[in-house]
């Protein structure tokens, strides 16, 4: 095992960026779990499962904002705690990413209805906050998390360097998972994209004269590239923290490259804020309810609105009765 790398050295104006990119995560994912608490109608199941993955990336941009907020210098209890709170919210953050594509999986390609439902969800549960409980526990209990002078992390306290077996500890508090999610992500996608193109040929064979069919196939195409969108911001996001931590284990000074530091802190911290922008802001249902809900709280867009409403009374009736049927065919986008 190779020594571990110098310790490294953060400047304002990294702390700065990656404090940013924490506070824009924990806004995201407050923002996702608002959603689920004001408009009940948008509760699906696969919402359910955003939010308890908004859940776990809250606790883990908040822990990392402590952290690096902090600069720890060396191990002390704070260090510890934050340590295991990033480690559980982290892991658990890796097990609902791939428990919603599974999901999806099971409901669009394999037709999964039913009190199986309620079954998976449980199972979901007992994986995605168990396992990263079992494991935190573990590594707390063993003495294994405390301070890691930045080498494979941007400020915050993870696997204590010192320790001899650190590398079988940092695959289990988050390096093994995320690379088994790098190959189960794009996979799962893939499968879910190859049933929805079969789909589409079997429409328009069957169906080439329906108009219908082509606005149905303009709707799930948004909902495939949102799809493809998923393992995409993953792997974009968390590839930087993976090549920090082999330069760490091959002892390269190049682990403290400014510009790779940056990215990893922002990689990260950032997940909450990029499902938002994801399923918050790029879901049109959701926009429109959002931008209802700001104008109402502000008095005088409502008194604009009011005065310009009575000669274009019959527009928002229209849009009502052309967003009724839209409903099912928008939901799969929104999860």
């Amino acid at each position: 095992m190779p020594p571990p790398a110098p310790p490294t050295e953060l400047v304002p104006s990294e702390r700065a960026v990656v404090l940013l990119s924490c506070a824009l995560s924990a806004l995201g994912s407050g923002l996702l779990v608002a959603t689920h608490a004001l408009w009940p109608d948008l509760r699906s199941r696969a919402r359910r499962l955003l939010l308890f993955l908004s859940l776990a990336d809250l606790l883990s941009a908040a822990s990392y904002f402590y952290g690096v907020l902090q600069d720890f210098e060396g191990p002390s209890w704070d260090c510890v705690l934050q340590g295991a709170l990033s480690t559980f919210a982290n892991t658990s953050s890796f097990f609902w990413t791939v428990a919603i594509a599974l999901y999806l999986y099971l409901s669009i390609v394999r037709t999964s209805r039913g009190p199986g439902d309620g079954r998976l969800l449980w199972a979901f549960h007992v994986v995605s906050w168990g396992i990263p409980l079992v494991i935190t526990v573990a590594a707390v209990t063993l003495k294994k998390i405390g301070y890691d002078a930045s080498d494979v992390s941007v400020g915050w306290c993870w696997i204590d360097l010192e320790a001899e077996d650190r590398v079988l500890w940092m695959l289990l508090t988050g390096k093994l998972w995320e690379m088994l999610a790098y190959v189960t992500l794009p996979v799962i996608y893939l499968l879910i994209r190859k049933h929805i193109n079969r789909a589409h040929e079997a429409l328009s064979e069957y169906r080439p004269l329906v108009s219908q069919a082509h606005q149905l196939q303009r709707r799930t195409s948004t909902a495939d590239k949102k799809l493809a969108l998923i393992p995409l911001i993953f792997v974009c996001l968390r590839i930087w923290s993976t090549v920090r931590f082999v330069l760490t284990l091959c002892g390269s000074p190049a682990v403290r490259t400014p510009v790779l530091v940056v990215l990893h802190g922002i990689g990260n911290t950032f997940q909450g804020g990029a499902n938002c922008i994801t399923f918050v802001l790029c879901t049109r249902t959701v926009r429109t309810r959002l931008l209802s809900l700001c104008s109402c709280c502000c008095p005088q867009a409502s008194a604009a609105a009011e005065s310009a409403g009575p000669p274009k009374a019959s527009a928002p009736s229209r849009a009502g009765e052309s967003q009724g049927p839209r409903r099912a065919a928008d939901e799969l986008p929104s999860t």
